[in-house]
């Protein structure tokens, strides 16, 4: 099971992902903003800030998951990613009520980010080293 956690998060990422482009749709049919706009109601601002800051985060994010799994850390990448996801639920649920209360959820999403970064670091610099 430890090995499947890798992409059990990857997984829940991508729903993540997704659930967060719903929340910016539904906020374009209940504040009347047609694509490809994205200003108008502050509620969708927020909505659309959430999807493309998921995104950008997901962009550093999987890939070091995956690099920390593939050399040596799937558990520990695997434990590091639930809590960016946890990090990332809490950002986006948060964000959606008021910008100001972000601001823990993005600071345990990037921790479990960092801790990606680390392993993933380690474990190619531990592969390179042995040749």
């Amino acid at each position: 099971m430890t090995q499947h956690l890798p992409a059990l998060v990857t997984l829940l990422a991508m729903l993540l992902l997704f659930g967060t482009a719903f929340a910016v749709g539904r906020a374009r049919g209940r504040y009347g903003i047609a694509a490809p706009a994205t200003s108008g109601h502050p509620a969708f601002e927020r909505a659309f800030r959430v999807q493309m800051n998921t995104l950008e985060a997901a962009m550093l994010f999987l890939p070091t998951l995956w690099l920390a799994a593939s050399y040596g850390f799937a558990f520990w990448a695997g434990i590091a990613g639930l809590v960016w996801l946890a990090g990332r639920i809490w950002y986006a649920l948060a964000y959606l009520q008021e910008a100001g209360k972000r601001v823990g959820g993005f600071v345990l999403g990037m921790a479990g980010w960092a801790a990606t970064l680390v392993m993933a670091a380690l474990g190619l610099g531990r592969a390179l080293l042995a040749g």
